[in-house]
């Protein structure tokens, strides 16, 4: 059985106890490392992630929109390109029923 271990925070710098129960927890889902962070930096870091503010790529930046008017039906829409003005550019249902004819 696995001994408490004492673990430096790379967020704050405080101790944390890395417990034997919880390196058993860690040895069941098959996580390799040990936790660098303690809990209350988890948490902290966990509920910005949720918010979409993580640093980590989990969550997209939002898409910056263009407004057009679509080529077929003539309804105005935005789309997530800058569009060059060479091709026809679609409404969502639009594009919808020119990809289903293929």
């Amino acid at each position: 059985m696995a001994e408490d271990k004492k673990l430096t925070c790379r967020d704050c710098n405080s101790p944390f106890v890395f417990t034997a129960s919880e390196q058993d927890f860690y040895a069941e889902k098959g996580f390799t490392n040990e936790p660098g962070r303690c809990p209350e930096c988890r948490a902290a870091r966990k509920q910005n992630d949720n918010r979409g503010n993580n640093n980590r790529g989990g969550g997209r930046p939002q898409r910056e929109m263009h407004a057009v008017t679509c080529s077929e039906c003539g309804k105005e829409t935005e789309v997530p390109f800058r569009p060059s003005g060479d091709r026809p550019v679609y409404c969502r249902d639009c594009f919808s029923q020119n990809n289903s004819r293929y």
